[in-house]
């Protein structure tokens, strides 16, 4: 059965609930999703990194989990992400691993900047540079061979589950 999606209702509930958690319930910022799949909202989210004390719990990621739970994978393809912000790189790759078929997004990273002094294009300008030069969080590699012994023995698992 073919769905017509309505992309701006979608939209609507995720710039809803980006207001639930930054305006009404004080949450977190104002960042609210949805995930659809065949034209239902299979999965919703909001920020709760202040309720939480929980650096990862962006409405994204909240809503990622929710579908994922619902629909009983780790895989969401077939699904589309609705976004009242544009997500931080921790959001984006999250949709990535999901395997979010596609992604609709509401204000810029300039418009959270802008009226919440979000500063999600440091973190982009942070990622594109190599390792070595990072300024937010100093990488150094550290036992590497010990590391490696797990994941040698886990590629000899035959029925291993990739993801």
């Amino acid at each position: 059965m073919d769905h017509v999606p309505d992309h701006e209702r979608f939209m609507r509930r995720a710039i809803e609930l980006s207001a639930k958690g930054g305006l009404e319930e004080k949450t977190g910022g104002c960042f609210g999703a949805v995930i659809v799949k065949d034209g239902e909202i299979v999965g919703e989210g909001y920020n709760h990194v202040v309720a939480e004390n929980d650096p990862t719990w962006h409405g994204e990621v909240a809503a990622i989990r929710d579908a994922a739970k619902k629909l009983g994978t780790y895989h969401l393809t077939g699904c589309t992400l609705y976004t009242s912000a544009y997500p931080c790189p921790m959001c984006l790759t999250a949709a990535f691993w999901a395997r979010i078929d596609k992604m609709y997004y509401g204000a810029r990273c300039e418009d959270v900047l802008l009226y919440g002094a979000f500063e999600d294009e440091n973190f982009y300008e942070e990622l594109a540079k190599p390792p070595e030069q990072r300024a937010l969080v100093p990488e150094t590699e550290l036992l590497r061979e010990e590391a490696v012994e797990v994941w040698k023995k886990f590629s000899e698992i035959p029925n291993r589950v990739h993801y």
